[in-house]
């Protein structure tokens, strides 16, 4: 087995993370290693092997250089470095040039939107559109836009008819 980053001596050092049902392995020769800071726990990269390599260099440069650091926790690129994770939500700002890359590259984007049962998010939305149409009606009514107010009450009625499960409040 070959090394990941120089690709021509052989692999020493092995790191592997599960996540979930995900294995992500990363093969390093000796050198490549020391080089990368793995021998050393003071200096490991810890980020750089979660993100890809390079992937602290990359926010690094983004942001301006290793002394920028978060205005709410004191956060700063070497603590990233090192731990691969950020201190607060507003580390999430401060880092924003770098992290935008490195999240489209590891998530299907760079909004969290969590988790939930595909029935219940459609509900949800389809909830909300309900609400949306129904505030944006009462405005037409309110400034006597009938036309418009026609209009969004055929939506309404075709938006409460695909989801009955939605409540119209």
């Amino acid at each position: 087995m070959l090394c990941c980053i120089c690709k021509e001596k052989p692999a020493t050092v092995h790191y592997t993370q599960i996540t979930g049902d995900k294995t992500q392995k990363v093969d390093l020769c000796e050198s490549c290693a020391k080089s990368k800071g793995a021998t050393d726990p003071a200096g490991f990269a810890f980020a750089d092997l979660l993100l890809g390599l390079g992937a602290s260099q990359e926010i690094e440069q983004a942001v301006g250089g290793a002394d920028v650091k978060c205005p709410q926790c004191g956060f700063s690129q070497a603590d990233f470095k090192k731990s691969g994770r950020l201190g607060c939500p507003e580390c999430y700002k401060t880092f924003a040039e770098g992290l935008e890359g490195l999240l489209k590259t590891m998530h299907k984007g760079t909004r969290h939107v969590g988790k939930a049962p595909a029935a219940l998010r459609q509900s949800r939305e389809a909830s909300d559109r309900l609400k949306l149409l129904q505030k944006k009606l009462a405005r037409a009514i309110e400034e006597e836009n009938f036309e418009q107010a026609a209009i969004l009450r055929d939506e309404l009625k075709q938006v409460s008819a695909h989801a009955p499960e939605a409540t119209t409040t």
